[in-house]
Order: structure tokens, then C-alpha cells, then sequence
């Protein structure tokens, strides 16, 4: 009672591998008695030969790192490769960088805490690298005295 042809007609019928091949438990004589491709075809039609479905490889866990990494966890410096130049490019530096300081610069401005010289003055200073953070212009400001006196 060897199904070993009909498992391989049926395998190349179905375009899987021979492993992936169900045979009907209840139609085993039927099975046993088609040597032919069309009896075959019969067969797969009526599901008494159905191919099992693809396992794949579940995401489950996937998604589980995937959600946590989304909330800033498994960040840390095991996990890193590359320089933190490569991580978080020079220009990205820069740009959130100036963009902070000339926001606080053009606040400061419209609360009128410093004059449109001393705005000028200090903007040309971050735009040549003066400036490490936003503290760092407020500790300049207050170190040289260039708030407004109301």
C-alpha cells in the first residue's frame, strides 16, 4: 500500500514538494487505484488529495520588538552599530541644532528680552558655530549682560 508515485504525480500536479501532500485518509483505495495524471486531477478536484498549507515564519516576536523599539526601548549601546555620525548624520546635527537656536533668538526678539542688534549680533554667532545649545546662548546672554532692562 505504498501512495509513493500517486504522492509525487500529485506533488508536481500541485506544485509543491511531496511532504506538503494530504491525502484523504478515508479515500486511501481510491487514491491507491489512480496511476494516471487525469486520475489525479480527479482526485485533487474532488480534495481528496488538498496540499498543506505553507508554514512560514511567524511574526509574533516581530512585531513585539518592533512595538518596543516605537516606544524608545531597546536602544541602548549594545544594540548600536555604526558611529553616531552614522546614526544620526552631521547636517541632521546641525540642522536641529540651528533651527533651535534661532527660535529661541526670534523669541527672545519678540518678547523684546533682547535688542534687534544684540538679535543680529548673536545670530551671526550661531550661524558660525558659537552656540553648543539653546543653554548654552541663554548662559552667553546672561554672562555678557545683553538682556533688555524694562
Amino acid at each position: 500500500m505504498s501512495l509513493k508515485n500517486q504522492r509525487r504525480i500529485a506533488a508536481s500536479i500541485l506544485k509543491v514538494g511531496e511532504n506538503r501532500v494530504w491525502i484523504d485518509p478515508q479515500r486511501i483505495g481510491e487514491v491507491e487505484a489512480a496511476i494516471t495524471r487525469e486520475d489525479m486531477k480527479k482526485l485533487i478536484h474532488e480534495k481528496a488529495i488538498v496540499p498543506h498549507r505553507n508554514k512560514g515564519v511567524s511574526r509574533g516576536r516581530a512585531r513585539i520588538l518592533h512595538e518596543k523599539k516605537r516606544k524608545g526601548l531597546r536602544k541602548g549601546f549594545g544594540s548600536r552599530t555604526g558611529s553616531f555620525g552614522a546614526r544620526v548624520p552631521r547636517k541632521e546635527m546641525w540642522m536641529r541644532k540651528i533651527r533651535a537656536l534661532r527660535n529661541r533668538l526670534s523669541e527672545l526678539e519678540e518678547n523684546h528680552s533682547i535688542t534687534e542688534r544684540v538679535y543680529r549680533r548673536l545670530y551671526v554667532m550661531a550661524s558660525s558655530g558659537s552656540f553648543e545649545s539653546v543653554s548654552d546662548l541663554e548662559r552667553f546672554i546672561d554672562a555678557h549682560d545683553l538682556r533688555r532692562r524694562h
